[in-house]
């Protein structure tokens, strides 16, 4: 299991910004990450919260999320454009 600084480390390997929850809305111990964009892990977009596409669960890639979980992490949409990670 991946600690959040080791977390964050690998998501910014694919999102420009990633943030702490604490600086969203208080809630302490998550990491917080645009779904509106185009970020892509293995060539696909990872969030998108209207997809309707068979590789993805709940609107994200499910490649990603078996990923973050294998780190002991998982995405928790806020709203249609802002995603929350939390440890497991």
């Amino acid at each position: 299991m991946k600690n959040r600084d080791q977390i964050i480390k690998w998501v910014s390997k694919y999102f420009d910004t990633v943030q702490l929850t604490e600086d969203f809305n208080g809630n302490e111990g998550g990491v917080w990450i645009s779904g509106e964009g185009e970020e892509t892990y293995s060539n696909l977009t990872i969030y998108d919260y209207y997809t309707q596409s068979k590789m993805y669960e709940l609107g994200v890639l499910s490649k990603w999320e078996e990923q973050l979980q294998k780190n002991g992490w998982y995405s928790e949409w806020y709203d249609a454009g802002t995603v929350m990670l939390w440890p497991i």
